[in-house]
């Protein structure tokens, strides 16, 4: 089994919990996910089966788009709702032509730090396994970037909007750091990841429909996670040598890229490689199709 799962994720769960639910499922398939969503998040998650695991990385490449609320006059530990809230006082006049201004101050590149309780490590541990142990951490801002930041409405104290940016962007730091440029404090209320890339929301499989018919029936093309990159079509020799960790004559046009998906003569994808002076291809990464392991029943 070779391929790509695009689930919503439901609030509650932790993106864990949905891989060690298809992991039962199609056991004993490798399983893996790209770009994390927290428990109060839903939405597109990507799970990676097989050796589609390798290709995480470049799916988290790919521009991410959410629906996020944000609750004004409030402050958290996590910067969303799941922490420990304490009130702020509210700002005098917050509407919807202010917001609108301090969200185009967020577009582009931005600097963001991230959130105490995140993933990021700091000396090798996780922020938030040191948060929770009281250990006072001073994180460092990184660059991301926001290509969009739309007001979708809003009501008392709270601002709904639409965010697509970059990976590695923290949704709870933008709600944290717009509430302080609002002259208030903020926090995530509510968010949903509608698109990774190709893959929408409206075509994801539910948690509760997940089975092993519908992984078999719903199963992406890995191709899918390397449809930035420049690519290549081979033929049968070519594929083999590649599968086998040889370098090919690169024949035609110079392509040069470091990376390249390479597709053998039935469009399926065998191989990441890269262009090598002298008018060669070496593969990075292989994928032996031969493996196709079914998924079974709980």
């Amino acid at each position: 089994m070779f391929g790509l799962l695009n689930v919503d994720k439901p609030a509650g769960l932790t993106s864990r919990d949905v891989v060690n639910r298809v992991q039962r499922l199609v056991r004993p398939v490798k399983v893996g996910h790209a770009g994390t969503l927290d428990p109060l998040a839903t939405g597109v998650l990507i799970v990676c089966l097989g050796p589609a695991t390798r290709l995480a990385s470049y799916l988290h490449r790919y521009p991410k788009t959410y629906e996020a609320e944000f609750l004004l006059g409030w402050r958290s530990e996590t910067d969303d709702v799941e922490g420990n809230l304490t009130a702020v006082e509210p700002a005098q006049t917050v509407t919807p032509d202010r917001i609108r201004e301090v969200l185009g101050r967020f577009t582009g590149k931005i600097e963001q730090v991230p959130p105490t309780f995140s993933a990021v490590k700091v000396d090798g541990r996780r922020a938030y396994a040191l948060a929770r142990k009281g250990v006072p951490l001073d994180l460092q801002p990184r660059e991301v970037e926001m290509h969009r930041l739309e007001l979708t409405g809003c009501r008392d104290d709270r601002v709904m909007v639409e965010v697509e940016c970059s990976s590695g962007t923290y949704i709870r730091s933008l709600a944290r750091d717009v509430g302080e440029a609002l002259g208030t404090g903020g926090v995530l209320s509510r968010l949903r990841r509608t698109r990774i890339g190709p893959f929408d929301v409206s075509e994801s499989l539910t948690f509760d429909d997940l089975s092993p018919a519908t992984i078999r029936d719903r199963l992406l093309p890995p191709s899918l996670a390397v449809a930035m990159l420049p690519s290549r079509r081979v033929n049968h020799e070519e594929a083999e040598a590649l599968r086998n960790g040889r370098r090919i004559a690169l024949a035609g046009t110079s392509i040069s890229s470091n990376e390249i998906a390479v597709y053998d003569a039935s469009g399926r994808l065998i191989a990441v490689a890269e262009e090598q002076p002298g008018g060669w291809l070496a593969p990075r990464l292989v994928f032996p199709w031969d493996e196709a392991v079914p998924a079974r029943s709980e």
